[in-house]
This record gives structure tokens, C-alpha cells and sequence, in this order.
């Protein structure tokens, strides 16, 4: 039941989601005009969340300017995305390779049937095999735990109004100061921090030992200190870390838990792993 209890709690969540987002245009629609106009907007959130289940990914993946890899592409990489689908025993995402030298990863989708994972050209060649092994994994945890499904919209729906505050000319910094901190608090509300221990916990034991995700996580953590990222700072909870500087608009998007933390976690998987470093 444990192992069930992310995935379930994830379609929870997207339920509450589509439901709550009717609501509120409902709400809405009644406070302009009346129950007719209520109706309306609220068959129009129930469009817009239908929508967004099937669209948000490709959304996703253009925002990030990802494309699809072909099956004679990255051979290593397709082989460890085989082998961790089979462990996880969800089938095989689709691979999108970011034109990117900055180190990254996410996975975007609906489901375990039909998900997607996009990976940078400047991470693809830069980690170990273990820790090339680990963020995969990490990804493909996410897919399995249905994190993907809530991560995805959220992001799609946050960076909306993100991007809406562009619109309002000599208005947008207002605008960015009043829609900014709501898509944080609306991100805040779904998306928690225990999501991404439940998927190191899950990776770590696709990959049969916690080292390889916990070193490429420290690697990533390097990265982001010496190279400044620039997107969209709601597309925060994608990335395996956080690889925004916590600062401006930025710091209200943090989703993720200390990278310290985590690898702290992930050692204790295995106690005596400092005997065994010593003994080798």
C-alpha cells in the first residue's frame, strides 16, 4: 500500500485540481452574472483542465525547446531508460534531448503509459554512468509515482500567469507582483517537498544502490552555483534540483528540499557505505 499511496494520492490531487478550477470560475462566472454565466465559466474550466491532462506536456517540452531523440541517438542513454522502465515496470518514456549545455533534466506526462523525459546535451555526456543511471531514475520514479501528472499541469497553469503579467505594458511589474506570489502560492499548495524523497527513494532502489543518484545530485548542485540558469522560474519543480538562483521572483518558486538533505537520506540508505569506501 505504501508503494501505491504516491500514484494514488497524486490523482487525488489532479481530481481536486480540475474540480477546484471549475469552482472558482464558477464562482466567478456567479459573482458577474448569475447562475447562466456561472455554468458557462465553469464548463469553460472544465475545457481548460481537459486540455491542459492532454496538451501540457507538449507545452512543457516546447517551453524548454526539447526534441525528440530517434532510436539511433545517445545508445547509452536509451539503454539506461530501457533497463530502469523495466525495473520500475513502466513503459518506456519518450526522449527529448534539450539543445542546452547547462547540465538538466525533467519528465513531463499524464501517466505511466505516456509520459516523456527530456535530458540536456550538457548532461548526457558530463555525469558518470551511475549518476547518468541516478537521474534517470529519479525521472523515471517521478513517472511512477504519477508526480508528473500534477507536476506538469501546475507548471503549465503557474507559468500562465506568470507570463500573463507580460501583457500589461507599464502595468506588468504590478501585475507580476500580484499573479507572481498567487502561481507560487497555487505551485506551494500541490506540489510538496516529500515528492522528490519518494522518488530518491525509488530511484535508489531501481539503481540497486543510492550513490550514483546522491553524487550526481552534489554534481548538479556545483553546477548550478557556477552558472547562472535563466527560464521560467515556475518551471522549478520539473528539474531534479533547483537550479535557480533563490533570489527575486525565483525564491517563491522553491519546491525542492535542500540538496543536502536529500543526499544525507540517500547515504542512510546504505549505513555502512563509509566501511566500505575505506575497505576498497
Amino acid at each position: 500500500m505504501r508503494a501505491a499511496w504516491p500514484a494514488i494520492r497524486n490523482i487525488l490531487k489532479a481530481w481536486a485540481l480540475l474540480l477546484g478550477l471549475c469552482a472558482a470560475l464558477g464562482a466567478l462566472g456567479w459573482w458577474i452574472d448569475g447562475l447562466r454565466v456561472a455554468l458557462v465559466f465553469g464548463f469553460g474550466g472544465l475545457l481548460v483542465g481537459f486540455g491542459s491532462y492532454w496538451y501540457s506536456d507538449r507545452i512543457v517540452l516546447g517551453m524548454v525547446g526539447a526534441r525528440e531523440l530517434t532510436s539511433g541517438e545517445a545508445p547509452p542513454l536509451q539503454t539506461i531508460v530501457e533497463k530502469l522502465s523495466l525495473r520500475a515496470r513502466v513503459v518506456k518514456p519518450r526522449l527529448y534531448v534539450i539543445p542546452d549545455s547547462y547540465p538538466r533534466a525533467l519528465s513531463v506526462g499524464r501517466s505511466p503509459s505516456s509520459s516523456s523525459i527530456a535530458i540536456s546535451t550538457g548532461l548526457i555526456g558530463a555525469p558518470s554512468p551511475a549518476e547518468l543511471e541516478g537521474i534517470v531514475a529519479h525521472e523515471i520514479a517521478h513517472i511512477r509515482n504519477r508526480d508528473v501528472l500534477v507536476q506538469t499541469t501546475v507548471v503549465v497553469l503557474a507559468g500562465s500567469l506568470v507570463e500573463f503579467s507580460r501583457i500589461g505594458g507599464w502595468l506588468s511589474r504590478a501585475l507580476l507582483y500580484v499573479l507572481g506570489p498567487i502561481a507560487a502560492s497555487f505551485t506551494h499548495l500541490m506540489l510538496s517537498p516529500r515528492r522528490e524523497f519518494e522518488a530518491d527513494r525509488l530511484a535508489a532502489g531501481l539503481c540497486e544502490s543510492p550513490h550514483g543518484l546522491a553524487d550526481a545530485l552534489i554534481g548538479l548542485d556545483q553546477a548550478s552555483e557556477l552558472v547562472e540558469f535563466h527560464a521560467s522560474p515556475a518551471t522549478e519543480p520539473l528539474y531534479t534540483i533547483n537550479p535557480f538562483a533563490e533570489e527575486g521572483l525565483a525564491k517563491l518558486f522553491v519546491t525542492h528540499p535542500p540538496v543536502g538533505e536529500r543526499v544525507r537520506r540517500l547515504r542512510d540508505l546504505d549505513p555502512g557505505w563509509r566501511e566500505k569506501l575505506r575497505a576498497a
